[in-house]
């Protein structure tokens, strides 16, 4: 019996058609809330287009000028230099209108997932259970090979930028749940004693202490969310989503090496943009023009203190009173 098994290349177990239940279940999906995707569709596409329009209103070298600001404001003045030098490479190379497509793609696709993610982390840092039912999910949608979830997305909604964004969520959203929780469960517990010692509720304890002390480890989701989406967003070009990955798909389908390099370069400038920024805000970190703000009210208060200081020495500090009278007077 187990010859003929292997002599007929079968394993003796029954198929589980896992794959014909998924196709159940997307059918049934498309047949009958076939609206409620259209709204959705609507609603992601007037983002990511409202957004393209207005990072293409001002003039490019104007924009540059004003993220390379953003680096100095938060990096400092190497880091801006740099960035606006890789930025103005972005307009020569004439890909400056595809990487602001790709940015609008990017930054939705990381505030939805954040804004589900942040609240998802929170759950599973206060529940056990929660997180126990969230990390295999939290496995599967990582882990899933990027190109697997253009398909659902596109059955869903069809060829276009929604699919792209959507399927850009499903795949950054899982660093964001997990950086969140274990910044939470990474805060003192002696701290979190006190808050509640000192007759803080479970919110003020979560907003007034935990979450300000995990923000280092949240924003450092944050980061791997931006970078995450910024990848699948190039993928999603393979389903029609504008920008960078439109470029580097045209260029796969033609064999246009130039056009390859310059879209992944562009795209090279803009990972980095965002890393540097995103990494500087979450550790806290300030660059020229807000270093200098604050070296402005340190030398103040340090001006004040001493000028405290001097004020509570005169005044701790009474006239002997064993000097001779006429000394006194």
């Amino acid at each position: 019996m187990i010859a003929s098994l292997v002599a007929d290349g079968s394993s003796g177990l029954p198929r589980i058609p896992i794959g014909d239940w998924i196709n159940s279940i997307f059918t049934w999906l498309t047949d009958n809330l076939s609206g409620l995707f259209n709204v959705i569709s609507d609603i992601v596409g007037g983002l990511v287009n409202g957004l393209i329009n207005v990072l293409e209103a001002p003039n490019p070298i104007v924009l540059a000028v004003i993220f390379a600001l953003i680096g100095l404001a938060v990096r400092g003045w190497q880091f801006a230099v740099g960035a606006l030098i890789g930025l103005l490479l972005v307009i020569s190379m004439e890909q400056w209108e595809f990487a602001m497509q790709t940015l609008a793609l990017v930054v939705v696709a990381t505030v939805v997932a954040i804004v589900i993610a942040i609240p998802l982390g929170i759950l599973a840092a206060r529940s056990n259970r929660a997180s126990s039912t969230l990390k295999p999910l939290m496995d599967l949608m990582q882990t899933m090979p990027a190109f697997v979830w253009l398909v659902p997305v596109v059955t869903l909604f069809g060829i276009g930028v929604v699919p792209g964004v959507v399927a850009t969520i499903i795949f950054a959203l899982p660093p964001g749940v997990r950086f969140t929780e274990l910044g939470i469960r990474g805060v003192d517990a002696e701290i979190v004693e006190a808050s509640h010692a000192f007759g803080a509720t479970p919110r003020q304890t979560l907003f007034g202490v935990q979450l300000p002390l995990a923000m280092p480890t949240i924003m450092a989701g944050v980061n791997q969310v931006i970078m995450l989406a910024l990848s699948m967003a190039v993928i999603a070009g393979l389903v029609g989503a504008e920008g960078l990955g439109g470029q580097v798909t045209s260029a796969i389908s033609t064999l246009d090496l130039g056009l390859g390099f310059e879209a992944g370069l562009s795209v090279v400038i803009l990972a980095i943009f965002l890393d540097r920024v995103t990494s500087s805000v979450g550790q806290g970190h300030s660059g020229g023009l807000f270093r200098l703000g604050a070296l402005r009210r340190k030398g103040a208060g340090a001006v004040d203190e001493e000028l405290l200081d001097t004020d509570e020495e005169g005044a701790a500090s009474p006239p002997p009173t064993d000097l001779p009278t006429s000394v006194r007077a």
